[in-house]
């Protein structure tokens, strides 16, 4: 978190000056691609286990809801953590966490078991909530102020690389190896033997994965990490006392961007498999659908190294205004074409959606000064608004599933509001950052 650094690390670390900083980004960028990695293996297993367990769009749209639960319950408790055994074991311990959670896939698809599912994502988020915790203030304040955005958007595109490869190796090792994932339209009656197949398809991935994380937590642990000490958190203990978060209108109407935002991706990205392969659509298997949502997550890593670029000359905010404004118009021909036209626009979404997060969230912290750390932990709790999918799952069942996106167009409307008005800083204060 937005910290200073205390007078020995400060030495240690200005000894080996900016390559340190480098290296630090390189090895942060396999954390975000890691964990994009394994968010999105998630859009791949909710069409999958729709088929294995007779799911609605409701209870489908549930799994997902935990997942983005478990930002909100884990995001202070891992602020609790970094603050007591440091940055580097923070991320090795949330590394291990998500390991943890990958193995608990192999008994919830031997049984069979929903609960156990939901048991195991939820441990995997819970995982993924410390890093982030950790990691996207860590990178924001690595440096100059004024190249946050471009700096944060820069490693998100690393994360949207590990999710833009995940529906292929979700596809090829779970839609592709599954009776479900490769009937055309996704739909088919499955027989008991069938189900208990498709389910015990995901104990492969999951395997790898956590075999995966293990090896990067060990080299996390060995990295030389730049030192965020103790020390400077508390001697800034007493002047954070006298300061309201409250006063800072990029932070207060930053929150529920993040949170309104994750619900627009979170809904886009989850029910993609299912909109495209609709017979209406692109009548498609879903093994065949899995490999468009490549497309959708390779747009929003085409978007951020793009975005990280733009923004080194273009305010952030212009940047994430005409950003909302070409989502908003792409979601409207979602809802109202069919065929192509429909799946196409779809797709380009990710384009847009691509720069949102990491810049709304580099502009909510925008002249905190001491109180970065505390903005910085509401802005991840804030990600917990993925778990609203459940809404746009219910509006699916009730209204169909294209009318559902049309609340994914409202959200793109807020966020044209933050670009425009909410993300303008009130009683800036200095910023704190590394470098």
């Amino acid at each position: 978190m937005a910290t200073g650094v205390p007078t020995d690390a400060a030495a240690e670390n200005a000894r080996h000056g900016p390559s340190v900083y480098r290296g630090a980004l390189a090895m942060l960028a396999t954390l975000f691609f890691m964990w994009g990695f394994i968010t999105v293996i998630n859009n791949t297993l909710l069409p999958h286990l729709r088929s294995v367990f007779d799911l609605s769009y409701t209870q489908t749209t549930l799994i997902e809801s935990v997942w983005f639960i478990a930002y909100f319950v884990a995001s202070i408790p891992s602020a609790k953590l970094i603050e007591r055994i440091g940055y580097r074991a923070a991320l090795v311990v949330g590394l291990a966490i998500m390991a943890a959670g990958a193995v608990l896939m192999v008994p919830a698809a031997t049984l069979p078991s929903y609960g156990v599912v939901l048991t195991a994502l939820f441990v995997i988020a819970s995982g993924i909530t410390l890093l982030q915790v950790a990691a996207n203030p860590y990178v924001a304040v690595i440096g100059p102020p004024e190249t946050s955005s471009s700096r944060l958007n820069l490693v998100q595109a690393f994360n949207s690389f590990g999710t833009t490869l995940a529906p292929l190796f979700g596809g090829y090792l779970i839609l592709g190896r599954s009776a479900s994932g490769t009937v055309e339209g996704g739909a088919a009656a499955l027989t008991t033997e069938q189900r208990l197949a498709d389910a015990q398809s995901v104990i492969l991935p999951y395997l790898i994965v956590a075999a995966v994380l293990v090896v990067l937590a060990i080299v996390i642990a060995r990295f030389p990490l730049p030192t965020l000490g103790k020390a400077a958190r508390r001697a800034l203990a007493e002047e954070r006392r006298h300061l309201s978060l409250w006063r800072h209108r990029n932070l207060v109407f930053g929150v529920p961007a993040i949170f309104i935002y994750l619900i627009a991706e979170i809904g886009v990205s989850n029910l993609f498999i299912n909109f495209i392969s609709a017979p209406e659509i692109g009548n498609l298997t879903h093994e065949e659908a899995s490999r468009y949502l490549f497309l959708l997550w390779g747009g929003m890593m085409v978007g951020r190294f793009a975005g990280s670029y733009l923004m080194r000359g273009i305010e952030p905010e212009r940047v994430l205004a005409a950003a909302a404004i070409g989502a908003f118009a792409v979601m409207i021909v979602t809802v109202l074409a069919d065929g192509p036209l429909a799946m196409w626009a779809l797709i380009s979404v990710g384009l847009f959606h691509s720069i949102m997060f990491p810049t709304i969230f580099t502009l909510g912290i925008r002249g905190l000064g001491p109180l970065t750390e505390e903005g910085s932990g509401l802005l991840i709790m804030a990600i917990a608004g993925g778990a609203l999918v459940i809404v746009q799952g219910w509006l699916a069942d009730l209204y169909g599933l294209q009318l559902s996106f049309l609340l994914t167009a409202a959200c793109e409307l807020y966020v044209l509001f933050y670009a425009l008005w909410g993300a303008k800083p009130t009683n800036a204060l200095p910023d704190e950052r590394i470098d």
